[in-house]
């Protein structure tokens, strides 16, 4: 598992070389252009080109940034609240799955067995493609087989239960399916960097009026940018990720499903987990005289 500032690091390299490369860049630049009108117009942005081009790129990568963050956040949501809806009903059918057929012998283990599956196989399996998932033979559902052995003649509660489940797989699924495609975060760096481009080439213009000394000050200015920059791209691709990043539900999920996996694993060593074992009956009440 990733620690909650996994992206910190990248975040941290990218700012360091920015300082450094900072200066060396602007310096080639005005190799580069060697005019005195261009310093002067690179100095004092004259023309208000400069300002222009950052004024829109900076809006553009703002609004995208944004709005993903905000698709993205309200993906987790579904995701959690998904999981507890099917964590839930998962806990549901084991308990029915043990008073229908406890005493069915091998159908009540084939029933664990199947129940185990899902839990291993599917629900507690984030990475794997949704789309993938969903479209599994009905054959080779575990679900499936649970119904098939438990449902005789008219469907009991059994199958309520299933079809609820599956229904709260469904959502499960449906929100772990990645609604944006790679090429939009590659969109994200893409803007990114266009907007950093633009600084090197003022520091081409300012060297002219404080020397390497201004480029030292622009150049630790520009570090901070950068670093808050791919700080926030390294969180927005945090959510992208469906699995095994410091904003996703693993550990969640791990905590959600340790008592079903407990009992599930009891139920199939041969434990009933009666619990009318445990429980203690009212003393009965004392005759009253009249």
């Amino acid at each position: 598992k990733k620690p909650p500032l996994g992206k910190t690091p990248p975040a941290i390299l990218s700012s360091l070389a920015s300082f450094f490369l900072f200066p060396q860049i602007s310096l080639l630049l005005a190799q580069m252009m060697n005019d005195p009108g261009v310093y002067a117009v690179l100095s004092q942005d004259s023309s208000q080109f400069i300002q222009n081009y950052l004024t829109i790129t900076g809006l553009l990568f703002g609004i995208l940034v944004g709005q993903t963050y905000y698709f993205m956040y309200q993906q987790q949501e579904s995701v959690f609240l998904a999981l507890f809806q099917e964590v839930t009903e998962a806990k549901s059918l084991l308990e029915q799955i043990s008073l229908v057929c406890q005493g069915r012998g091998k159908v009540y283990d084939r029933c664990l067995s199947s129940m185990e599956s899902y839990v291993q196989n599917d629900l507690k399996i984030l990475g794997a493609d949704p789309a993938v998932t969903l479209s599994t033979r009905p054959i080779d559902d575990p679900l499936e087989s649970i119904m098939y052995m438990t449902s005789v003649g008219i469907p009991g509660k059994v199958y309520d239960t299933v079809k609820s489940l599956r229904q709260a797989r469904a959502w499960r699924l449906g929100a772990l399916q990645r609604k944006l495609p790679r090429l939009h975060l590659g969109l994200l760096w893409l803007l990114a960097v266009i907007e950093v481009s633009s600084f090197p080439v003022l520091g081409a213009g300012t060297q002219t009026i404080g020397g390497y000394g201004i480029l030292t000050v622009e150049g630790c200015l520009f570090a901070i940018m950068t670093f808050g920059i791919v700080l926030t791209l390294g969180v927005v691709g945090e959510l992208w990720q469906p699995a095994g990043g410091a904003y996703n539900v693993d550990s969640v999920l791990g905590v959600m499903v340790e008592g079903l996996e407990e009992e599930l694993q009891q139920r199939m060593s041969g434990n009933s987990l009666n619990r009318a074992d445990d429980f203690s009956y009212p003393p009965p009440p004392s005759e009253i005289s009249l």
